[in-house]
C-alpha cells in the first residue's frame, strides 16, 4: 500500500503525527534535499524521509553532526536545490557558524531549518528558546501549533525561502512534533532540477569586503519580510474587548482551548501569531489600540513580550503587559490549558475554577500519585555490562565523564557511571580537562555515534596534548537513544545493510593511540582483563565495547532469545541476597516474596548476571 505522505491525493484528510506533517508538507513543496543529525524531539522527520527515500525523488541523508548537516544542506540549496535540515534544539548551538553565515549568502534554492525545541526537557539537557536564533542570524521564523499547520507552514517556509533566496527558521516544540491531528493534503509541487552553483564570489564568498554589503542585504531583506509578517494570513486576529492575548506557538492551541472551556471565545481580542520573526509591528500596533490589558502567551523565552514591551514603549502606549517578566506565567517549563485558562482568569478578574476530581477517586481509594519510573537500560544492554567491569576496576575513586546517549542512564545506581556532563562529544574533552587539573583517574564514556558526531577531535586534542585518560567507546552498531538511525559505524541498518562502514578500531589506531582494547562487554573475563591492562599504562587509552543494542538486533539481524537466566534455589542462604539486584540492575529482575526473581519475558539471554553469580542459570527460552 502507497505510503499516503507521498501518494495522498489532494483534499485527502489523514491522521498525522505533527513530525509526519513536517515531510508531507516538505514534500508537497517539492523537497529535493534533505540532511539531519537525529534528536528528538525532530527524529520522526528525518525517520520518515529515510523510510521513504527509495521510493521518492528528494535526496536524503543522516550527517555525522548538525554542523555537517547544515553545511552539507547550505551546499546543496547554494547548487539550487530545495533544501530542509532537521535537528534538535541543541542541535543548533552545533550548527550555529554556518548558519549566520547562511543568512549572509542567502540560500538560491531554498532552505529551512527545522528547529525541535524541548520545553520541559523531555529528551534534552537543557531548555534552550531557538526563537533566538531567528534573531540573532536574521530569519524569518514560522511557529505551526496544529498537524494542519505543522504542514501548511513547512511549505510556506520552503516557498518563501524559495522565492526570497533566504534560509528560513521552523520552530516547533515537543508538543507540536508529537501531537496527532487531522491534515488535509494538497497538491505538491513539481520543482525543475537544480539549476547548478552559479559563481558569484561577491555573493557566496564572505571574505571581509564582501560580508559588509552582504550585511546590509540582509537588513534590507528583513525590512521585506516585516512587511510579509504584516499581511502574512498566518497572523490571525479574531474577538473583542479590552483585554487581549498574543500568543505563539503552542501556545495558541493551548489558549484556544481555555477559551472554550470557559465559554470566553470571541469575548478575548485574540492575535495568533504563526510568522513570528520579523515582528509585525504595524499589526501589533492595531491590535493594542484600545486594548486595556494584554497577556503575551509563549514558550520559553519571553522574546515576544521583550519586543512587544519595547514597541509599546516606543509608541506611548499605557495599557499594561503580562506574560512572564512580571506576570502569571513560568519562565520554565512547558504551559497547559489548565495555566493559560487560570492566567485569562487572573487578567479578566474572574474566581478561580475549582479543580475537577479525579476521576480515579472513589469513596474508599483517594487519588494519589502514580509509582515514579525512573528510565532505566534496557534488559541485556551491552553498556551496563562495560560500566559493571569498569567500576570493578576504577570503583568510587575514578571521575566518569559522560556523553549524550543512553549511556547517560549509567548514572543511576547501582552503576554510578556519570559524574559529569556537557554536551555531545564533551566526556573526551572535558575529561582531559578534570584529569589535567587534578591529577585524578579520569574514565570517558562515548557512544558510537556520538564518537563520530563530535568525539572524534576530542580524541586527538587528547592524544596531541599528550593527556592521562581511559576513553570507553561504547559501540552498540546504532544509535540508539534517537530511535536506531545508522552512523558511520553500522554495517547494518533498518532497511539494509552499510556498505561503507567505518571501523571504529582502525580510526582510533590510525590517530596514532597505542593502547587499544576491543572485547565485547558480555565476555566479562575478557573485558575485566582488558580494562587492567589499560588501567596499569599511561597516557591516552581507549577500550573499545562492541556489542549490538539487543533492540536492533531484533530488527536488524533478526536475533532471537533462544535462553534467559532464571535463579536458582541456592540463591542466598535464605534465597534473599540481592546482589544481583545490588550490583546489576538489570530490569528483568524483581522480588517476589522477598527473593530475587528473572521475568523471562523480559531478559534478553545476554548472560551477564550468569557470570556475576553462580545460583543463576540459563535454560532454553522462547525464541522470541
Amino acid at each position: 500500500m502507497a505510503n499516503p505522505l507521498l501518494s495522498g491525493a489532494p483534499g485527502q484528510t489523514h491522521l498525522l503525527l505533527g513530525n509526519e506533517a513536517i515531510v508531507r508538507g516538505a514534500i508537497e513543496a517539492g523537497i529535493q534535499f534533505i540532511s539531519c543529525y537525529p534528536g528528538t524531539p525532530s527524529s520522526e522527520v528525518p525517520d520518515t524521509f529515510f523510510r521513504l527515500a527509495s521510493e521518492a525523488s528528494y535526496t536524503f541523508e543522516y550527517s555525522v553532526n548538525e554542523k555537517v548537516a547544515l553545511e552539507v544542506g547550505g551546499g546543496a540549496t547554494l547548487a539550487g536545490a530545495l533544501t530542509l535540515v532537521t535537528m534538535k534544539h541543541v542541535g543548533v548551538n552545533v550548527a550555529a557558524d554556518p548558519l549566520l553565515t547562511l543568512t549572509y549568502t542567502g540560500s538560491p534554492g531554498g532552505f529551512v531549518l527545522l528547529s525541535a525545541d524541548d520545553p520541559g526537557c523531555h529528551s534534552s539537557q537543557n531548555e534552550q528558546d531557538n526563537r533566538i536564533y531567528a534573531r540573532l542570524a536574521g530569519l524569518p521564523c514560522l511557529e505551526p501549533a496544529t498537524a494542519q499547520e505543522a504542514k501548511d507552514m513547512t511549505r510556506a517556509a520552503l516557498e518563501m525561502s524559495r522565492e526570497l533566496g533566504t534560509p528560513v527558521l521552523l520552530r516547533t516544540t515537543t508538543r507540536v512534533n508529537h501531537l496527532r491531528g487531522p491534515v488535509t493534503l494538497a497538491e505538491p509541487a513539481v520543482l525543475p532540477a537544480p539549476a547548478g552553483f552559479q559563481k558569484n564570489p561577491s555573493r557566496f564568498v564572505p571574505i571581509p569586503a564582501f560580508a559588509r554589503p552582504m550585511h546590509l542585504r540582509l537588513l534590507d531583506l528583513l525590512d521585506k519580510l516585516r512587511g510579509l509578517a504584516e499581511t502574512s494570513p498566518l497572523n490571525v486576529v479574531s474577538g473583542a474587548g479590552k483585554v487581549g492575548v498574543v500568543a505563539s506557538g503552542i501556545s495558541r492551541a493551548y489558549l484556544a482551548d481555555a477559551l472554550l472551556e470557559d465559554d470566553l471565545t470571541g469575548k478575548v481580542k485574540v492575535l495568533d501569531l504563526g510568522f513570528t520573526s520579523p515582528l509585525p509591528e504595524k499589526l501589533i500596533e492595531s491590535f493594542m489600540s484600545g486594548l486595556s490589558t494584554l497577556l503575551v502567551l509563549e514558550e520559553l523565552e519571553p522574546v515576544l513580550e521583550t519586543e512587544i514591551r519595547a514597541l509599546a514603549q516606543r509608541l506611548g502606549l499605557t495599557l499594561t503587559i503580562l506574560g512572564k517578566t512580571p506576570g502569571p506565567m513560568p519562565r520554565f517549563g512547558e504551559f497547559n490549558v489548565g495555566m493559560v485558562a487560570q492566567a485569562l482568569r487572573d487578567v479578566l478578574g474572574l474566581p478561580a475554577k475549582a479543580a475537577p476530581a479525579c476521576a480515579a477517586e472513589t469513596e474508599a481509594n483517594a487519588c494519589g500519585p502514580l509509582a515514579n519510573r525512573p528510565p532505566n537500560l534496557c534488559a541485556g544492554c551491552p553498556h551496563r555490562a562495560t560500566y559493571v567491569a569498569v567500576r570493578k576496576i576504577y570503583g568510587d575513586a575514578a571521575v566518569y565523564s559522560s556523553d549524550i546517549g543512553c549511556y547517560t542512564l549509567g548514572i543511576l545506581p547501582p552503576l554510578k557511571a556519570a559524574d559529569f556532563l556537557l554536551c555531545m562529544g564533551s566526556s573526551i574533552s572535558a575529561g582531559c580537562g578534570a584529569a589535567k587539573a587534578a591529577g585524578q583517574d579520569v574514565v570517558a564514556f562515548i557512544g558510537d555515534s556520538t564518537f563520530f558526531h563530535s568525539g572524534i577531535t576530542g580524541l586527538v586534542n587528547a592524544l596531541f596534548n599528550q593527556h592521562d585518560l581511559l576513553v570507553c567507546i561504547l559501540d552498540n552498531r546504532t544509535t540508539a537513544m534517537t530511535g536506531h538511525q545508522p552512523n558511520p559505524g553500522v554495517d547494518k541498518t533498518v532497511i539494509g545493510d552499510n556498505l561503507v562502514r567505518v571501523d571504529i578500531e582502525k580510526l582510533v589506531g590510525g590517530l596514532g593511540i597505542q593502547h587499544i582494547r576491543k572485547v565485547n562487554p558480555l565476555n566479562q573475563k575478557a573485558t575485566l582483563k582488558a580494562i587492567e591492562e589499560l588501567k596499569a599504562l599511561s597516557g591516552v587509552r581507549v577500550l573499545i565495547a562492541e556489542e549490538p543494542c539487543p533492540l536492533f538486533a531484533r530488527r536488524a539481524y533478526g536475533k532471537k532469545v533462544t535462553q534467559v537466566a532464571y535463579v536458582t534455589e541456592g540463591c542466598g542462604e535464605k534465597g534473599d541476597c540481592g546482589d544481583c539486584l545490588n550490583i546489576l540492575a538489570c530490569p528483568a529482575f524483581f522480588k517476589k516474596d522477598g527473593k530475587v526473581a528473572i521475568d523471562p519475558l523480559l531478559c534478553s539471554g545476554c548472560m551477564l548476571c550468569l557470570q556475576l553469580c553462580s545460583n543463576i542459570k540459563a535454560r532454553k527460552g522462547d525464541a522470541k
